[in-house]
């Protein structure tokens, strides 16, 4: 049997998203790591994809957060040597300080037979910005325009570190 124990380091971030599929969205993405103890690897729970309705990552406190098929839209998944697709997503956001927000989650409906359901984590998560990946945007202000019609933009900045393929905006200092 698994057993899941909380890890320091969770965090959470947006995502400003088109591809030639699918028009512009912002959704969410959870990241709640676990002790790993047996050399397997990362071993932790994301939940990717997830609308949440409000108009700033300031607000996020107080939302609770719901899907009941894996990829309507969030996909939710327990990494454990790889990636077992869950179902059922009910994710409740408090206690949000700053870019700090408690999150607790649990997934149910053992897609990949993991053999563990339901799974919980509930952790205090660090906001790690938002990205911008949108055809044919490029430059940081273009891309902080886009992103200011889907949230609040105010007090963020292009991160200086530049490490994703994606524009990323961060709290300034």
């Amino acid at each position: 049997m698994l057993d899941f124990v909380p890890a320091e380091g969770g965090r959470w971030h947006g995502l400003l998203f088109a591809n030639h599929a699918s028009p512009p969205r912002l959704t969410w993405c959870f990241e709640f790591p676990f002790e790993d103890d047996d050399d397997s690897g990362p071993l932790g729970l994301t939940v990717e994809w997830m609308p949440a309705p409000t108009d700033s990552w300031r607000r996020m406190g107080g939302l609770r957060l719901t899907t009941a098929a894996f990829g309507e839209p969030a996909e939710a998944s327990v990494y454990h040597y790889v990636h077992h697709r869950f179902d059922t997503v009910d994710l409740r956001l408090s206690g949000q300080d700053g870019p700090s927000l408690r999150a607790v989650v649990s997934l149910s409906g053992d897609a990949d037979r993991l053999g563990v359901d339901p799974v919980h984590a509930d952790a205090t998560l660090t906001f790690a910005g938002l990205l911008v990946a949108l055809p044919g945007v490029t430059a940081p202000d273009d891309a902080l325009a886009r992103l200011a019609e889907f949230t609040d933009t105010t007090g963020l900045v292009l991160d200086p570190s530049g490490a994703t393929a994606a524009l990323r905006f961060v709290p300034r200092a």
